[in-house]
């Protein structure tokens, strides 16, 4: 995207490992001369923020909206603290995970985040390229404390014996502007690529929801359903409510087993049902379900989402996930789980919701939903043979489309990463001119940006 990018004519050792050589002519100082901590309380009818590691400071209204997550702050907010546009903030639980960054709005954060304002002459757009690093994610690691991973915290004190980068009040403009082009830029592509992948997944869902609703002979014979919804149906398929076909297991644990797996609802990919495995092992605490392998998991929580998979492993689940087991030998659980996953089914699911905030699905209503499927497995089996081959050539160029948006993602990082620690020089580089981006990126293209991250509010946290 930018080529011919050439390094310092001069550099120093910076006399920290984390930075190593750094332009001559810049500074290397302590946290504390830069930032001065902001503790200020009891502004309890500000909006809420959240630190996500994807994009930084965020109101945790958008958080809420554009994926599954609960409001998870306390009532009383006294403790909350405030947060102003140019102030830097990060959540010390996941500091070493780049959970840090500046926020553009006025609003408070959980007593758990540490909230930093930098001094004059600094450029808070600089120190928030600049802390959202890898390479400084991998300090604050350095730093951190606690037992396990998931309780690793970058303490305040900690956090102002760190080391920074610090160029000049001009270049840190010059820095910051070019990095926000270059992320104008990269998002722009980002939504381009997006939008040809929203289609494709229109197609496969074109495909899928014919298929699964009257199967894939063309000359079939038709008969009324009788619902509105469901409309007419192969003369020859069984119509059945989804609770005669399917228990919906509510066993209840608190603990996993060694050989099981944990599913939660930010692991499931809309629409495909794809499932992602966290790195770290999984701490919970409150009660989860257990599921067997080949059990239909259907998301009951902004069912729009279409969180629907069906697991090849034993394990536990979330509660906001509905268990669901075959209980006929006639039908498959794999014509289920792509059943359930179409957008006949999602839809008409949908608009059974209650609650604003949270709209939520109940069984009463999941349950007694009428089902239509033919009574023959082979021809299932025959279904969902024609749905993974009409539907492969549209996976893969999905796939290779993802591929080129990831490496974008990483060119990002690793010239941010270059940028920010003086191994480029940016100085005197044209730079096209853009227009204004506009509002935020789409939901499409916050899960694209990993945007659902882990951003619970961690109430116990030292004071």
């Amino acid at each position: 995207m930018i080529g011919n990018l050439k390094s310092y004519s001069k550099y120093k050792e910076s006399g920290v490992p984390w930075l190593g050589e750094v332009p001559a002519h810049w500074d290397v100082l302590p946290n504390r001369t830069l930032f001065v901590e902001v503790k200020e309380r009891g502004h309890i009818d500000e909006q809420l923020l959240s630190v996500t590691i994807s994009q930084g400071v965020i109101r945790q209204s958008d958080l809420l909206t554009n994926s599954s997550k609960k409001d998870s702050s306390n009532e009383d907010k006294t403790k909350y603290k405030i947060v102003n546009p140019g102030d830097i903030a990060y959540n010390k639980m996941r500091a070493w995970q780049g959970a840090v960054g500046v926020s553009q709005y006025r609003g408070i954060v959980s007593p758990a985040y540490i909230v930093v304002r930098p001094r004059d002459k600094q450029n808070a757009m600089y120190f928030h390229y600049l802390l959202r690093t890898p390479v400084f994610a991998k300090e604050s690691e350095r730093w951190s404390y606690g037992i396990t991973s998931d309780q690793w915290s970058l303490r305040s004190e900690h956090f102002k014996m760190i080391y920074c980068s610090v160029p000049s009040e001009s270049e840190q403009s010059i820095i910051v502007e070019f990095l926000d082009n270059i992320d104008f830029r990269i998002r722009r592509y980002i939504r381009a690529k997006q939008k040809v992948i929203k289609l494709l997944n229109e197609q496969k869902q074109a495909i899928i929801n014919k298929a699964v609703a009257r199967g894939i002979d063309p000359n079939v014979r038709l008969k009324p359903s009788g619902v509105d919804w469901l409309g007419d149906i192969p003369e020859h398929w069984n119509l059945r409510r989804l609770k005669f076909l399917v228990d919906n297991v509510n066993k209840q644990t608190s603990s996993k087993m060694d050989e099981e797996i944990y599913i939660a609802l930010d692991q499931i990919e809309s629409w495909t049902g794809k499932i992602s495995f966290p790195e770290a092992e999984v701490i919970f605490e409150s009660q989860v379900k257990r599921f067997r392998a080949g059990d239909i998991l259907f998301c009951k929580l902004r069912p729009y989402l279409a969180k629907v998979t069906r697991s090849k492993q034993n394990g536990v689940c979330v509660g906001e996930l509905l268990v669901l087991r075959s209980q006929r030998a006639d039908l498959l659980p794999e014509f289920i789980e792509q059943k359930l996953r179409s957008v006949q089914i999602i839809n008409i699911v949908n608009s059974s919701t209650f609650g604003a905030k949270m709209p939520r699905a109940d069984w009463s209503f999941i349950g007694n939903l009428l089902i239509a499927y033919p009574d023959s497995t082979q021809e299932q089996k025959t279904i969902l043979d024609f749905i993974d081959k009409n539907t492969q050539r549209l996976s893969l160029a999905i796939e290779q489309i993802q591929e080129e948006i990831n490496l974008f993602i990483e060119y990002q990082t690793r010239i941010i990463s270059d940028v920010v620690t003086g191994k480029v020089d940016v100085r005197g580089i044209q730079l096209p001119e853009v227009e204004d981006i506009g509002e935020p990126e789409s939901q499409d293209e916050q899960e694209i940006l990993g945007e659902v991250e882990d951003s619970e509010e961690v109430m116990n946290a030292d004071e």
